[in-house]
């Protein structure tokens, strides 16, 4: 057993949240019991990961997407009680970190989808935007292939762009938005997780490949990468568990 705040300066020191300008609170945001033995780890503090986690015995649940969103009701009722009076009566802390989460070096969601995707050199490009190189140049449809094999799920493919891909911008989640990031740096293509309508008529009109892989898709490697940390760094019990989601 580690006691609960002693992982949880960990994670403050690896992922420096005091940094970030977030749309949540960051670190514990529902107070569990002292002394933890097992983490779960997961994308996002749904009601079917937290009764997977009561299921598996855990003493605290590590996820990317927690509560107390900025902009959303305040109030607990609801799906939101329910999910915590299950977190409560169970004495599980729930600890989330955003957007510290995707920019880490080393841990964050944007370094561990270039392993997952085969990217070289990957490296930070402007604020939370990534770019590498692929080891070879690869048509449009086949690095669709290669991300859908690498995710377990078919990317939607947009654009007009070179007839080879090379150099590649991206960002995990919902960060369609950042496509202008991608298209000012000369890239190749550009992958995040999810697509607004407007996406689709920037990548054809500014000769860019754009890639919709999957908000959850994109974001599952983070939180595996910090559990797997913390159980080597305590000695404490991890796991990953998936709930998978199409968006």
């Amino acid at each position: 057993m580690t006691n609960r705040d002693a992982i949880l300066a960990k994670i403050n020191q690896w992922l420096e949240p005091e940094n970030f300008q977030d749309y949540c609170p960051n670190g514990l945001q529902v107070e569990g019991k002292s002394e933890v033995n097992t983490i779960i780890t997961g994308v996002t503090a749904s009601m079917e990961l937290i009764e997977a986690a009561i299921a598996a015995g855990a003493d605290m649940i590590l996820v990317h997407h927690g509560y107390f969103w900025k902009g959303e009701d305040q109030r607990i009722r609801g799906m939101k009680r329910d999910r915590i009076k299950r977190l409560l009566d169970n004495d599980i802390n729930l600890v989330a970190h955003h957007l510290p989460l995707d920019d880490h070096p080393e841990y964050g969601n944007n370094r561990q989808l270039a392993d997952v995707l085969g990217i070289e050199n990957a490296r930070p490009l402007n604020g939370l935007v990534w770019e590498g190189e692929l080891p070879a140049p690869l048509s449009p449809e086949k690095f669709g292939l290669q991300i859908a094999r690498a995710l377990h799920r078919e990317p939607l493919i947009v654009g007009n762009g070179k007839a080879e891909i090379k150099r590649v911008g991206w960002c995990t989640g919902a960060a369609q938005g950042f496509i202008n990031t991608a298209i000012e740096a000369g890239l190749d293509a550009y992958i995040s997780g999810e697509i607004s309508e407007p996406t689709t008529h920037t990548a054809r009109e500014s000769g860019i490949h754009y890639y919709a892989a999957g908000h959850h898709a994109t974001e599952r490697y983070g939180v595996q990468a910090l559990g797997k940390a913390l159980e080597k760094e305590f000695g404490i019990k991890h796991r990953f568990i998936d709930c998978d989601n199409p968006v």
